[in-house]
């Protein structure tokens, strides 16, 4: 039982439906309609900025690089694998820096990237500029790496969905999970109008309602969910051809196949809302866009097309959560932090860890252990009652 229809369980379903599993995808809404369908799909292989603006926490970059790389590796095969075309462009992607101290930042990247067995390489200003002469004045230094680009998320997510259906998975949109409990080695979920269904894994990839579902379980996990922000400008010719990051800041520029100017890198909406679509924030479309402008001096001329938020499966130390739940035999979770670049990745690691074989890189340190939170006493024996 896949509990989230979005790109990570999109993935899993996938890989478990290939390998002969018989998989239900449950999911509170349409698939891929809410995170996995408002990222910007953006592939990072590269590192990108430790913080998001408002995030207290940096990223874990040199622990991210390994899993950038094996995630990297897979996004070669997605398209054969499924079938399908999702717009995967490898276009290269540069990661700037403005300020000395950013530039020393870009420089010991470099040096795990390569460690990692992601190639790389560091110019400075000028070198930056003759490389990309749309960069400005303020930009210092950059990183360039060939491996960085992005998909489509409104195509990728349908396309996993539709190879898992033809190995046989269902998918039943518009069925919120209602119950889970244990029932004997395994799981009883109950969804929507349906009756029961008897599993034994539940995988909870439900992204900012993951915590949500494994609190059905009774299991209390600490997610921080936020709402973070995109900004499209009209369309214009082919003019920007690589990914365009900021080492320092949250920002993220490409242009897209269908020739808009996508603008993000975590800015946040005014408020995440779990119920309904969180609003944008004016600050935030100002902040995002005077910045892309600042570095990309030709945004100036081109007229924003319209905004939106979406909800963001964080954790409380930034780090991608993945694994098996102690004491929870056969519930399994996995979401947070570069979902979308970790798709096919986790799609295989989830089979794996279901079918209790090894998955293809180590996650021991990022299962759910670190953010099970006790239950009350009170709520405990009310529990029991």
């Amino acid at each position: 039982m896949v509990i989230g229809a979005g790109v990570l369980g999109a993935s899993a379903a996938f890989h478990l439906a290939r390998a002969g599993h018989r998989v239900i995808v449950l999911d509170r809404g349409a698939p891929g309609r809410e995170g996995s369908g408002t990222t910007a799909g953006n592939l990072h292989v590269q590192a990108v900025h430790t913080r998001r603006p408002g995030q207290e926490v940096p990223l874990d970059s040199a622990r991210f690089l390994p899993l950038q790389r094996a995630a990297s590796d897979r996004w070669e095969k997605v398209e054969a694998e499924l079938d399908a075309s999702v717009e995967l462009r490898r276009s290269g992607g540069f990661t700037i820096a403005e300020t000395p101290e950013q530039r020393a930042e870009l420089i010991a990247k470099h040096a795990w990237e390569e460690r990692a067995g992601i190639a790389t390489e560091v110019l400075d200003g000028d070198g930056a500029r003759a490389a990309l002469p749309l960069l400005g004045p303020t930009v210092t230094a950059a990183t360039w790496c060939p491996l960085d680009g992005y998909a489509n998320p409104l195509l990728t997510t349908p396309a996993y969905l539709a190879a898992a259906v033809r190995h046989g998975a269902e998918v039943r949109p518009f069925s919120p999970v209602r119950a889970v409990e244990r029932s004997g080695s395994g799981w009883r979920v109950t969804a929507g109008t349906d009756a029961p269904i008897e599993t034994p894994r539940v995988l909870d990839v439900a992204g900012p309602w993951l915590g949500e579902i494994a609190a059905l379980a009774g299991i209390r996990l600490a997610m921080t969910p936020v709402a973070i922000q995109m900004h499209v400008t009209v369309r214009l010719p082919e003019t920007l051809r690589h990914l365009v990051q900021h080492i320092g800041e949250g920002l993220s520029v490409k242009q897209v196949t269908a020739g808009n100017l996508l603008v993000g890198g975590g800015w946040p909406a005014r408020r995440f809302d779990p119920d309904g679509r969180s609003p944008i924030s004016a600050a935030s479309v100002l902040g995002n866009m005077a910045q892309a402008a600042r570095v990309l001096p030709f945004v100036r001329e081109l007229r924003l097309l319209r905004a939106w938020a979406g909800p963001l499966a964080a954790t409380p130390d930034e780090m991608p959560v993945i694994g098996e739940v102690p004491g929870a035999p056969g519930f399994l979770v996995a979401g947070g932090t570069y979902a979308f670049t970790f798709a096919p990745l986790w799609g295989e690691t989830l089979r794996c860890l279901a079918e209790g074989t090894a998955p293809p890189v180590d996650v021991h340190d990022l299962g759910p252990d670190r953010l099970i939170t006790p239950v009350p006493y009170e709520q405990a024996q009310e529990q029991a009652r």
